[in-house]
This record gives C-alpha cells, structure tokens and sequence, in this order.
C-alpha cells in the first residue's frame, strides 16, 4: 500500500541519529532543538545550496539544488543539497531534457571529514532515494566539506547500502513506539547543541538520585554558614 511523503521520516535524520539516537529522538519525536555555533553555521552554508533558483546548466553538466527526493524502501525523504546530472550514453532520460543522463548526488558539510560514517550514510541514503525515482544505478556520490574546501567521492558499496538499510528500520521502529533512548554521556556530548536539554551530566552518576541529594545537602549547608553569626 501506498505511503504518502507526509507519514515518511526526515532522510537528515540519519545523520542525526548516527550521531547520537537520542538526539534524533529528542529532535524528530520530541520536537525540540536548540541552536549552537556550529548549528547556525551549518544553516547558512546550506541557505544557497537549496536555493532552487539557482539551478544551472554548464554544457553538458546540469546542476539541481534542493530536489526533493523520496524512498518507499528506507520509508524517508528529504531535500538533496545538490544533485550533478552528466551527459552519459549509459544514463537515464529526465523530463523536459534531451538525452540520457546519470546522476552524482553532493552533500555539503560544515567542518571537516568525520571520524563516523555519519555523513556517508546520509549521502547513500539520498542515492537510493534518486535510484528509486529515477530508475538508475548511482555508484557514487560525493560529499563537500567548507573548512577544508574539498570534494570527497564516496562508492556507495553493498556494506554501506546495509547499513542505511538498518539505520533507516532501526528509526523507523524508534519512532513507531515513540521510543526515546536513555542518555548515554560520550566525548561528542560536549558539541551537541541540545546538551542542556538532555543533560548528559546528570546521566553520567551512577545514581542519579545521589547527584540530587549531594546538590541539595550542599545548598542546605551553604545556607546554614549563611544563617551563622
């Protein structure tokens, strides 16, 4: 039975849940967010790939921005930041223009390359995406990172199609129960914007109940050297 896009998950989210799933539950099931530097800089350097009207044609390359694309299989959709169509003997037709094109889809990045698979799983997805839309295979896709300024070109390999096929039911099934995993404190607790929303500090005691009692025995010494003449 059909889906309609509006009952499908953010295809962004799977960066986001790579990441760190209780983020994304606390983002995409909670409805809430907050904004950090590096948040906002992200937003402004997206603004112009998205710009539809700034779509272009350069001889035999034509460049898409902000397509909306959707997975029936992954159950996700999105916007692609950029999708570069080529000119090729072996590609796929597209409406409105004459021959036969394939398709290489480019994900801009704030910063610089992770250390996770975070990136590269959000970029494969939107190649499965396209591949479902258009009929075609996408071997390739290609992420773009502003502080280094380089283009990185990622194979789109059986393993990692796996794993956005895991990543994406695993959502899925969060979302399906309304499931919002417990905090789980790492090193990237620091950077994430919603760290005073999640408060990973507090989850970090071993019992959380203790915490909450040493904070209030403190205070009510503090207040008793107050009280002292």
């Amino acid at each position: 039975m059909a889906v309609g896009e509006g009952e499908y998950l953010l295809l962004s989210g799977i960066q986001h849940f790579c990441f760190c799933p209780r983020q994304w539950a606390l983002i995409h099931l909670e409805q809430q967010w907050a904004e950090n530097l590096h948040t906002t800089e992200g937003h402004l350097e997206h603004a112009r790939c998205h710009d539809e009207t700034l779509s272009e044609k350069r001889g035999e390359l034509l460049i898409a921005r902000g397509m909306r694309v959707t997975s029936h299989r992954l159950r996700l959709t999105g916007n692609c930041d950029v999708v570069e169509f080529r000119l090729n003997p072996a590609g796929v037709p597209l409406q409105g223009r004459e021959g036969l094109w394939s398709a290489l889809p480019v994900e801009y990045k704030h910063g610089r390359a992770k250390e996770t698979d975070a990136d590269r799983l959000q970029l494969c997805a939107q190649a499965i995406a396209l591949e479902e839309m258009l009929v075609c295979e996408i071997p390739y896709g290609a992420l773009f990172y502003e502080e280094t300024r380089r283009r990185e070109m990622v194979e789109l390999t059986p393993e990692l199609r796996q794993a956005v096929q895991r990543t994406a039911d695993e959502m899925n099934r969060y979302f399906s129960r309304g499931y919002t995993p417990r905090v789980r404190p790492r090193k990237h607790c620091g950077a994430c914007s919603l760290k005073e929303l999640c408060l990973p500090a507090l989850y970090s005691r071993e019992d959380a109940v203790a915490y909450v009692r040493e904070h209030i025995t403190q205070a009510v010494e503090e207040e008793g050297k107050e009280d002292k003449p």
